[in-house]
């Protein structure tokens, strides 16, 4: 007897709670096999293919792409064989291997068996398979079965996407067919009843499509009718409880993990900047004698990262982060750098590794392979977490300068604005230079002005000079 197993949304690490379902790869009908990729999902650190710990036929899937699921939600549910081996040869038990946080090594505690519903089951005939999901793809609170979820009067659970459409519903009193927190809270923001509407799900349930077509009808009409001059406000201006108009996109994914950080960054941290102007000439031309030399090419910003590194063991007060429980300031021992990065997918920050351990090749090879990963979405969400120190090079967007935001939980992050021809006093003389502006912003809980600025002034002399690295080497 064939039992249906619940693979759900394993914890992918790293504190995640939701992930979006990019693509999925499986349909309802497919055989998978054990640890088969079945669905690929996008989290706030990376794009990731979820395998399935179980071997079978899957029955059904669980949200749409592009929903939002928490992490324990349901993903597919798949029918497997006897616990004895099938006919594949597959143990039907499950791979044994294990997610993060997410162990597959025994059986679920809860199995189901699948069973056709009689013709007149439930309160129409429908089968309660297929892919059960909220009116707005998501899985629904509960067992994904039918016979799992209490049915108020009028309302029909337990039926699946893919379920025959039902007969022009006929509302009665009680409960108002809709499942979804989602549609209501969308229906009561914008003053919709929903008693008003006729449903287009089964039995009548109201979906998401039915409330935005509602609106859409009604703002429609408004905007046929002429309009006639609104009669002055009698005791001042009359404010509008509705949502503002214009094209609303949604903050999730790394777009929205990005507005969380940064948001807790200037909440949470007290930070100043001060920056400087440096003369990047003689950068520029140990550059192209490193270059000409042969070997790997090194790239600029790897020598902007080798003289980060040598000023925070000079300065390590900045390479620390605040334990405000404790009420302590942890300096850090090793350098992970972090550096900013822009993808289609949005900023993030991918991190080196013991920056302060390498040289100028290695870090250049680090960086190159970090940024070819950012660009195709493949970062683990190990090389998206754990920096100590950002480095921000927004001078490849060909600005001057900015005030960087800090990467919380670190305490500063130094920004490089573009190098550009500039007029310069050199050795007494007026002269054309290579001129960058250099910015640093940093926790004022860490240190003071005087550290930030020794930091910041080590490194313009190391740019203007670079034989100074040599003390460091």
């Amino acid at each position: 007897m064939a039992q249906v197993l619940e693979f759900k949304l394993p914890d992918l690490g790293e504190g995640l709670t939701e992930a979006e379902i990019v693509r999925w790869l499986v349909e309802v009908g497919d055989v998978v096999a054990i640890d088969q990729p079945v669905v690929e999902v996008e989290t706030a650190k990376a794009m990731v293919e979820v395998p399935c710990p179980y071997g079978g036929v899957v029955t059904a899937r669980f949200g749409e792409e592009g929903t939002e699921l928490p992490v324990g939600a349901p993903l597919l549910t798949v029918a497997v064989g006897a616990p004895s081996p099938d006919a594949s040869g597959e143990d039907s038990e499950g791979s044994g291997n294990v997610l993060v946080g997410y162990g597959t090594s025994e059986a679920p505690a809860r199995r189901r068996r699948v069973r056709p519903a009689a013709p007149n089951a439930g309160t129409n005939g429908a089968p309660s398979g297929g892919t059960h999901t909220d009116p707005n793809g998501a899985p629904r609170a509960g067992a994904p079965h039918a016979e799992r979820v209490a049915r108020p009067v009028g309302t029909a659970a337990g039926h699946g996407t893919e379920a025959p459409p039902a007969a022009e519903p006929v509302h009665q009193d009680g409960p108002v067919p809709v499942i979804s927190p989602l549609v209501r809270r969308l229906a009561r923001e914008n003053g919709l009843d929903l008693r008003e509407l006729h449903g287009s799900g089964p039995d009548g349930l109201i979906l998401r499509a039915d409330v935005e077509y509602a609106l859409r009808a009604a703002e429609t009409r408004r905007t046929a009718q002429p309009t006639a001059p609104a009669p002055a406000p009698a005791h001042g201006p009359i404010r509008s409880s509705a949502p503002a108009a214009g094209i609303r996109v949604p903050l999730k994914g790394v777009r929205g993990a990005v507005a969380d950080k940064l948001s807790r960054s200037r909440r949470e941290i007290p930070d100043a900047t001060c920056w400087v102007d440096a003369d990047a000439t003689e950068l520029m031309r140990a550059r192209t004698a490193m270059n000409a030399a042969g070997g790997p090419k090194i790239s600029l910003l790897a020598l902007l990262a080798r003289i980060c590194t040598a000023a925070l063991a000079r300065f390590p007060e900045l390479n620390s982060t605040v334990d405000m429980e404790a009420r302590e300031v942890v300096q850090l021992e090793q350098v992970h750098l972090g550096f900013a990065a822009q993808t289609e997918r949005g900023l993030v920050v991918p991190v080196v590794r013991d920056a302060h351990a390498r040289d100028a090749e290695s870090l250049t090879a680090e960086f190159a392979r970090l940024t070819e990963a950012a660009r195709a979405g493949t970062l683990t969400p190990a090389e998206l977490t754990g920096g100590t120190f950002t480095l921000n090079n927004y001078g490849v967007f060909g600005v001057d300068g900015s005030t960087p935001i800090i990467n919380h939980p670190e305490a500063a992050m130094l920004g490089v604005g573009r190098i550009i021809p500039k007029p310069w006093v050199h050795e007494g003389e007026l002269a054309v230079r290579q001129v960058v502006e250099l910015a640093l912003t940093f926790d004022h809980r860490v240190c003071d002005g005087g550290t930030a600025g020794g930091f910041l002034r080590h490194v313009a002399d190391c740019v203007e000079n670079p034989a100074v690295l040599l003390r460091t080497l």
